[in-house]
């Protein structure tokens, strides 16, 4: 089997009905919509209040199964990317197995945070060619609200909550392929980010440091390192696939800060026109954020059969994943 016989058959996206402007965080902490839009590129985030990170994966895996000529029964793998799963387990990916009626399906969650969907179609493609499978359904989907401590301005503007994600087949279909990557990590880095301290320490504990659920994040460290670290993996995916940046139809990035995304372009020399942005009306949703993105750009026909994509991720752990893919 070769690389490129992987296709992206469908995408879909879900996301909470309830919206929360900058101006309605002004009135819970120190903070102003030109403040947070500045900085940010901001201006609404989504909020769960009856969803769960679970409900809106189990969402986009039927979509992208009315989407197709399959039955829930034809998956054969479920992969979910979280940081916020609903609990420890099961896992996001075996309550949506079970909630579909994959019953075939072998379904788990990987978190790489924010670079976990790019993590997740590596690892999909490689599954798919190891074991001989023909379907997966991989979803990026995020309850970041409750990793939020709400007074903490630095952190609580900037996340929202949602799922995006896509149908993957073991195909010899043209257009249709996944081309090279590049991931990389830097755990040596990985203080500048945490979220969602897992448990207190047992009474028998030695080291009994304060227990703390929230993000945290030094911004201009994870700034920095974005800057740095997306471009070149970025030109080494590029380089692998014989490609230029002036050859890729759009970059589809992670939704972190509208400014890292613009100065990722700069470094590039690639105009803005080939970022969209959608942080604007989602925030920051993790590992959510591409296949949103992605699935809002199909649906509104500015990705078309036969583009070439650049997916790149970038985050906690620190993690980069870049994939490029001819859609």
């Amino acid at each position: 089997m070769k690389f490129e016989d992987f296709k992206i058959m469908a995408t879909a996206s879900s996301a909470p009905d309830h919206v929360v402007t900058n101006d309605e965080l002004a009135t819970m902490m120190d903070t102003s919509d030109e403040w947070i839009t500045q900085r940010t590129g901001i201006k609404r985030r989504r909020i769960a209040t009856e969803e769960t990170t679970s409900s809106m994966c189990t969402d986009v895996a039927t979509q992208l199964i009315a989407q197709s000529d399959l039955t829930a029964k034809d998956i054969d793998l479920i992969v979910v990317a979280t940081m916020s799963p609903d609990y420890l387990t099961p896992s996001v990916g075996a309550t949506v197995q079970g909630q579909i009626g994959a019953d075939h399906a072998i379904a788990f969650d990987i978190d790489a945070a924010c670079s976990g969907f790019v993590y997740g179609l590596h690892l999909v493609k490689q599954m798919l060619m190891a074991n001989q499978q023909k379907n997966a359904i991989l979803i990026g989907g995020e309850t970041l609200s409750k990793l939020l401590d709400w007074s903490d301005r630095s952190t609580a503007v900037l996340f929202g909550d949602g799922a995006g994600g896509v149908l993957i087949q073991n195909t010899t279909v043209e257009n249709g392929s996944f081309i090279s990557e590049d991931l990389r990590t830097l755990g040596n880095l990985g203080q500048y980010l945490t979220a969602g301290q897992t448990g207190k320490p047992s009474p028998f504990a030695t080291d009994q440091q304060p227990f703390s659920p929230f993000f945290k994040m030094n911004g201009r460290r994870v700034y920095s390192f974005a800057v740095k670290n997306v471009p070149e993996s970025i030109n080494d995916a590029l380089k692998q696939a014989n490609l230029t940046a002036d050859e890729v139809d759009c970059f589809v990035l992670h939704q972190a800060n509208q400014r890292i995304v613009e100065r990722i372009a700069d470094e590039l020399a690639v105009s803005m026109a080939k970022f969209p942005i959608n942080i604007d009306e989602y925030g920051n949703t993790a590992a959510a954020s591409e296949p949103i993105l992605l699935d809002q750009l199909v649906k509104q026909k500015i990705i078309k059969r036969g583009d070439v994509i650049a997916l790149s991720g970038f985050g906690g752990g620190l993690t980069v994943g870049t994939m490029i893919i001819k859609y």
